[in-house]
């Protein structure tokens, strides 16, 4: 995502190497919607300047936002459902409501890649699949960016995703098109008992 430094091995990042290019200007170019972004905000700052950084691949401002800045932040909040949020601190919103800032604050800088990092974590399922069906919406705008989403549920892989990559214990098991990947057998050697994949509407269930 641009915002950690790699502990060993190579970082290939939209045709740039980590250490020969400009970083904070490639990160830039990334939106990310993680827990680990939203622990670095501080507590007393609007939703509205939180939106901001991410213009700037910050996470805290200096001075005031420009008029501009605030007035395309707002739009955006408005754009994924948090209008009512542009003026509350971070302290008082809900984990929800936090995923929806940091959407638009990933949108702040017109992304060519939006990186959803387990962005349902510690939401109710009421809460879940209105993110969700927002993220839905957002891919199958004309001008979405790439979005890539890290989760352990296959019930948040919505219509939008095109491609799955599986993971085991950090090794590659399978990769490819989802109707290729997305199977029971390769299901069941993920998570490690017998399973069946089920898929309704578009959307994914696993039975166990």
């Amino acid at each position: 995502s641009g915002y950690f430094m790699p502990s060993n091995g190579d970082i290939d990042l939209l045709g740039k190497r980590f250490g020969q290019a400009h970083w904070p200007t490639l990160r830039r170019r990334i939106g990310i919607v993680s827990s680990s972004v939203g622990q670095m905000m501080a507590l007393d700052e609007p939703a509205v300047n939180a939106v901001v950084t991410g213009k700037y691949g910050m996470v805290d401002l200096w001075g005031q936002p420009k008029p501009a800045d605030r007035a395309k932040a707002r739009k955006l909040l408005r754009y994924i459902g948090g209008g009512h949020l542009a003026a509350r601190p971070w302290a008082v919103l809900s984990q929800g409501e936090r995923q929806r800032v940091l959407i638009a604050r990933a949108l702040m800088a017109c992304p060519h890649v939006l990186l959803l990092d387990e962005p349902c974590a510690g939401l109710d399922p009421v809460s879940r699949e209105g993110f969700l069906n927002s993220v839905n919406e957002l891919g199958q705008s004309s001008d979405a960016p790439t979005v890539v989403l890290v989760t352990h549920h296959v019930e948040e892989i919505t219509p939008i995703f095109s491609h799955v990559l599986l993971l085991r214990g950090g090794t590659v098991v399978a990769g490819g098109a989802k109707s290729d990947i997305m199977k029971t057998g390769l299901m069941t050697e993920i998570y490690g008992r017998e399973l069946r994949l089920k898929k309704n509407r578009g959307r994914y269930r696993l039975d166990l």
